[in-house]
């Protein structure tokens, strides 16, 4: 029988940048406080090359900021790249998760219903030919509660829309809204069953665009995103009847 093999030093690094990214995202690692390296390789058993591989890794994120003569002195979220998938998916799994939902939201809110119009104003026929099979998919994804292949769908979706925009900055959100969600399906803030009126919006959205109507695009994606915002908030309430959204 084979000894398992020990962890390797990419295993130990990437648990530690969980470890200490989860913890100071959530606030258990106060901003302005100061990691010991020595303290970390005890607490953490592990050696000094993976505690500096993974301080580098959150310094770059600017949750750490190494300072000669003080130590390794955690950051405040201000400092954060919050556009960062990682960052996104730690703060998230935080208990401030509905907050960072609503800015996510509220930075969609301003992004892709633009991105429907431009999309409607520049895409070509089989562009928008392509975004009508896409939703007519992620609707019978929904109708038949197939909740993995939907979120594959709703996310393929949002992405070709922001990709017909024809605006690479546009375009290269596609991962924020990913990881919104992801998350949103990963922490128990989407319904078991979309909306009726969801599903539709996808639709009217892609038959927009390839229709070129640029107001309906821009119009129906933005409540594609109000709709999300209502849906955390009620469902959140829900399930924390004393600690309601506000």
């Amino acid at each position: 029988m084979q000894t398992p093999k020990a962890e390797s030093s990419a295993d130990l690094h990437s648990v530690l940048v969980q470890t200490l990214g989860l913890a100071i995202a959530e606030g258990s690692l106060a901003p302005h406080s100061i990691l010991r390296l020595d303290e970390l390789e005890a607490q953490h058993s592990v050696s000094r090359s993976v505690v500096r591989e993974a301080t580098r890794v959150l310094a770059s994120m600017g949750m750490l900021e190494s300072r000669r003569r003080l130590g390794t002195v955690v950051q405040p979220e201000e400092s954060w790249n919050l556009y960062d998938p990682q960052v996104i998916r730690w703060r998230l799994a935080s208990s401030r998760r509905v907050d960072q939902l609503r800015a996510l939201n509220e930075l969609r809110g301003a992004i892709e219903p633009q991105a429907a119009r431009l999309a409607a104003e520049r895409a070509s026929w089989d562009t928008g030919s392509d975004l009508v099979a896409q939703a007519a998919r992620l609707w019978a994804a929904g109708q038949r509660g197939d909740q993995d292949e939907f979120l594959r769908l709703d996310i393929t979706f949002h992405a070709a829309v922001l990709r017909a925009s024809g605006n690479p900055m546009f375009s290269q959100l596609h991962n924020l809204v990913a990881e919104v969600l992801t998350g949103r399906t990963e922490h128990g803030l989407m319904p078991h069953l979309p909306q009726h009126e969801a599903l539709q919006l996808h639709v009217d959205v892609a038959s927009a665009i390839q229709r070129g109507e640029m107001d309906a695009a821009h119009a129906a994606m933005r409540r594609i995103v109000e709709q999300s915002t209502e849906e955390i908030g009620d469902i959140w309430s829900s399930h924390h009847p004393d600690r309601a959204a506000t």
